[in-house]
């Protein structure tokens, strides 16, 4: 449990209720990120969805043709970098091993692609409860999730990754958020800001950012 009560969600600007006393995210948001991460495992999930995109034009069920002689298939680098080792299944054992080193999950040995990432879903989807009162990086955790999620649903749709804006805290701690932000907490003083309180911060300096 954390050694300080809080008395809002880290990921969201929401009160705690009397009943999430100790957490330190809201049971709302617990729902969210179990969402996001149920949504990327399992053959018909998004990470599944997205390696059959990592040729241009091509869903990877499509009919080929025999006997012909033609140059290589392109490769979308950005598909490619986010499904192959490296990419979202480094991002997801990473967090099962950081969560491993609060007691909150044991890490897995090994195997292919997808059977690493739907083991790494299930161990911290299996965990999150625990979690949510006993990690205290869960913004950061969330955050991470989220914009795997983005990423597979903008590779398998054709959509460019959502821009990043740096916003100045006052306490001069850079932010870097998308429209799509639902809120942040300042890594540097605490402070917990909304969507539409972040979009009001002054735009970083170049050289900040």
């Amino acid at each position: 449990m954390n050694d300080e009560a809080a008395t809002f969600c880290v990921t969201c600007p929401r009160s705690l209720y009397a009943d999430e006393a100790g957490r330190y995210i809201c049971r709302p948001c617990e729902q969210r990120i179990d969402g996001d991460l149920l949504a990327l495992a399992g053959p018909g999930g998004l990470y599944a969805r997205l390696c059959l995109r990592i040729h241009p034009g091509r869903s990877g069920d499509g009919p080929s043709v025999a006997g012909t002689r033609t140059a290589p298939v392109p490769v979308r680098l950005d598909v490619l970098s986010l499904t192959a080792n490296g990419g979202i299944v480094s991002t997801l054992e990473t967090w099962v091993e950081d969560w491993a080193t609060y007691g909150l999950a044991q890490v897995g040995a090994g195997g292919g692609l997808q059977y690493r990432v739907d083991q790494a879903i299930t161990t911290l989807r299996l965990n999150l409860t625990r979690a949510a009162a006993a990690h205290p990086a869960l913004d950061e955790f969330a955050r991470e999730i989220w914009q795997l999620r983005r990423q597979c649903e903008g590779g398998i749709n054709g959509e460019p990754r959502p821009r990043r804006i740096p916003v100045a805290c006052p306490c001069g701690t850079v932010l870097r958020v998308t429209l799509d932000t639902p809120g942040r907490q300042c890594g540097g003083c605490g402070v917990q800001y909304g969507h539409d309180d972040l979009f009001e911060l002054p735009i970083a300096e170049r050289n900040a950012a």
